[in-house]
């Protein structure tokens, strides 16, 4: 293994280190103190709670079709960065971001479930990948605006749902700089097909589900149904939680799980619950079980009954079950 001699001279002194990331969290405390920026961010806040986008000027300003307002305000950060990595080529930009060998994202800003982002799509990387066989509707709204690159993308729409998945309708798009793209997520989806060079845009974007939403991803040939997600990162740590807590056979938690069931809010999550519950304790799920079943305005009511018939025909003995004592 060869080791740079600026690397090796930081195990002895990690000070230049030190001194180069006090530098880099003071360039970014400066760029936050621009008054646009800032104005951008309290707009943000606003964008989360449901503000429109066009009473929110500077937001509105970034996405406004074939203008250079975006380009100036991601060139600005980039700018002050790309100098300090010149000068300080192990420094850390503090701002979250993530690549990969087909995309790059870079956290702007980000207030509650709403944020904006500069990203990167690399097309040769793109070219490498098997073409999209699916296309996912969550629970977002999102502003997109082309800074740099061409790409040839497919408008998908949900038309209406069916048993089993969806009926879709698809139309070819092609993306030019300047290019503005509008979406509700739990309608439509644009998967890219190609993309030449490096495909550069700014994303404005918030959830907009409630309690409860889910992302659904269908089959691009037939708009067969997938795969189903929460959709909220709230949920979805939840169901982890449940489904770890049941694996663990964590008896003690299923008091916790049958008031998750119980509870309003996301029915996968409840439902999750309810699993885990009658897992780790028979008589308090069933019991938890039969409850949901005979609520008329209860969404998983039906489920419910349609599973506790079957483990009563499967299991007659559950209905004499008793609550475990743990």
């Amino acid at each position: 293994m060869h080791i740079r001699p600026e690397l090796q001279a930081l195990r002895g002194d990690d000070a230049p280190q030190r001194c180069a990331q006090t530098r880099f969290n003071a360039l970014l405390a400066q760029w936050r103190a621009d008054p646009l920026v800032a104005a951008a961010q309290a707009e943000l806040s606003s964008f989360a709670n449901g503000a429109p986008l066009e009473d929110l000027p500077v937001l509105a300003a970034l996405f406004a079709p074939h203008e250079d307002a975006a380009a100036r305000f991601c060139g600005d950060l980039v700018g002050r960065f790309a100098r300090a990595l010149d000068d300080d080529p192990l420094g850390q930009v503090p701002l979250r971001h993530y690549t990969d060998d087909l995309a790059t994202s870079l956290l702007l800003l980000r207030s509650g479930s709403a944020s904006l982002a500069l990203q990167a799509l690399d097309g040769p990387g793109l070219a490498r990948r098997p073409s999209a066989i699916s296309a996912a509707f969550a629970p977002t709204e999102t502003w997109e605006i082309v800074l740099d690159g061409r790409a040839e993308i497919e408008r998908v729409r949900l038309v209406a749902p069916r048993p089993g998945g969806a009926e879709l309708a698809r139309e070819p798009l092609l993306l030019e700089p300047g290019a503005v793209c509008h979406r509700l997520g739990t309608v439509e989806a644009l998967p890219v097909r190609r993309v030449e060079g490096t495909l550069v845009t700014l994303k404005l974007q918030r959830h907009t589900g409630a309690a409860g939403a889910v992302t659904c991803e269908y089959r691009l040939a037939d708009g067969a149904l997938l795969h189903q997600a929460a959709g909220s990162p709230r949920d979805s740590r939840l169901e982890l939680t449940t489904a770890l807590l049941g694996r663990m056979g964590r008896t003690d938690a299923a008091p916790l799980l049958a008031a998750m069931a119980e509870e309003q809010g996301s029915a996968s999550l409840r439902w999750q619950a309810l699993r885990e519950c009658i897992g780790l304790d028979s008589g308090l799920g069933f019991a938890t079980l039969c409850g949901i079943a005979i609520k008329p305005d209860d969404p998983l009511a039906a489920p419910a009954g349609a599973l506790r018939a079957q483990l009563l025909e499967t299991y007659p003995e559950l209905a004499g079950v008793q609550p475990c004592p743990a």
